[in-house]
């Protein structure tokens, strides 16, 4: 009943929120005497505050309609080239002729953890002025009927499979966050079973590869709960008229307010901020905080069976880790892959996969010759920065590129690592080589 009683609240307050929004009209309008003044001010930006304090969040767009490529402007299209019911894969289709550039082929993997792919907008921006880039645009549970049937952790695995076949063996995956565990468990099944589709590399990044290692707050609360604590208490049935009505999911809500709730003294600030910035009319300020939280807050739901064998299989079980991941029946052995290059990359302060977390994948993937894992570590950023920002633009986007490039390269000619690359080496094939920060 809890996500009814949130649905009827939000109905609720709708009035409230139309009329908030018409009076910092009123206050705000050109016209009115007292809109500049400081009373005036104060009125319309405490009207903002509530009404987006209180308001429901829809899935932002990407809006990446251009980008610039040696100082020309290129326009991008956005084109769905794979549906499933739980997911449609996007290409960032630019406008050059196909002989122009040999960028490498990317496939974003984006999380599947309560916000949209849209999270990931800054990431794709920075990839499409060197990149082919597509990505996974993960759908709201709560928008898809009860009769399109289920989706767990196996069938996204089966997803990714099916989508790195259909673009080629000439791509490389990017996970980002929590789906790193099934982008490497698909990629463990594709070498094994000696798929010519297999991808030329996979960079991992912040993932919870294994969540043994230096655990956060959000792997604590996985391991000291059953997991039928957390069917028991996060998983609801959406409520009339979704189109998912009676679908079991965990609602996106719910992980919003647990992510909330880690840092909540920095999202009271953030508000408390906001609103001097609209009293001082710093618009600048006040924009970037609108920017943030239309993302931020836009969250969608999960799957109730996704998201309880997620919890089990990674968190609590440590299957892959283990040498115990089951896919439908299949053991997933990870040092199978002997052909996919390896990139792994964290954060110094990252509070949701801990420091080494994904790393940890060196550990397993044992056969992945010296000269083609790397690893970084990209200091002072958090979860958010390691895929996002200024430190991603200009320290960790580049290197991810440059890996790319030089696994394409080395995979299409058959030829070895150039000499500066394996004066990077540092031991065996447990121990990465270390990209050392700018």
């Amino acid at each position: 009943m809890f996500y009814q009683l949130y649905e009827l609240n939000h109905a609720a307050m709708s009035p409230w929120r139309v009329a908030a929004d018409a009076m910092r009209m009123v206050y705000t309008h050109p016209l009115n005497p007292i809109a500049e003044t400081p009373v005036g001010r104060a009125m319309s930006a405490g009207l903002e505050v509530f009404e987006r304090t209180t308001r429901r969040y829809s899935k932002p767009a990407f809006g990446l309609d251009e980008t610039s490529i040696n100082f020309q402007t290129i326009p991008v299209r956005e084109e769905v080239v794979w549906k499933k019911p739980f997911c449609n894969l996007i290409h960032f289709h630019r406008a050059l002729i196909k002989e122009q550039r040999n960028d490498p082929k990317i496939l974003v993997v984006a999380p599947i953890s309560g916000h949209y792919a849209t999270l990931l907008r800054g990431t794709v921006e920075t990839l499409l002025p060197s990149a082919d880039v597509y990505i996974t645009d993960w759908v709201d549970a709560r928008m898809v009927p009860k009769s399109d049937g289920s989706f767990d952790l196996d069938d996204c695995v089966d997803y990714i499979i099916e989508m790195l076949d259909v673009l080629g063996p000439d791509t490389h995956v990017m996970a980002v966050c929590q789906p790193s565990v099934p982008v490497l468990a698909a990629i463990a099944l594709m070498e094994t079973r000696g798929d010519p589709n297999t991808p030329r590399s996979m960079t991992l990044m912040g993932g919870p590869i294994d969540t043994r290692i230096n655990p956060t707050a959000v792997n604590k609360l996985a391991e000291e709960k059953p997991i039928e604590w957390f069917r028991d208490n996060v998983i609801m049935q959406v409520p009339w008229p979704q189109p998912g009505f009676m679908r079991e999911v965990y609602p996106g809500f719910l992980q919003l307010s647990g992510f909330m709730s880690m840092n909540l003294d920095k999202h009271m600030t953030a508000q408390k901020d906001f609103y001097q910035h609209l009293i001082e009319n710093d618009g600048d300020s006040a924009e970037k905080h609108r920017e943030f939280y239309d993302e931020y807050l836009a969250v969608m739901d999960l799957t109730a069976e996704f998201y309880l064998q997620t919890v089990d299989v990674v968190f609590i079980k440590h299957a892959l880790p283990k040498g115990e991941y089951m896919h439908r029946g299949e053991l997933v052995d990870p040092s199978a892959i002997r052909n996919v290059a390896l990139l792994t990359v964290e954060g110094e302060n990252d509070d949701i996969s801990g420091l080494g977390q994904t790393r940890a994948a060196h550990d397993i993937c044992t056969h992945i010759p010296d000269d083609m894992r790397a690893h970084y570590m990209q200091p002072k950023v958090g979860h958010y920065g390691v895929f996002n920002g200024s430190r991603f633009r200009s320290e960790i986007a580049p290197r991810i590129l440059d890996f790319m490039v030089t696994h394409s390269t080395q995979k299409s000619t058959g030829k070895k690592s150039s000499p500066a690359a394996k004066a990077e080496k540092n031991g065996a094939p447990d121990k990465p080589r270390l990209v050392k920060s700018a």
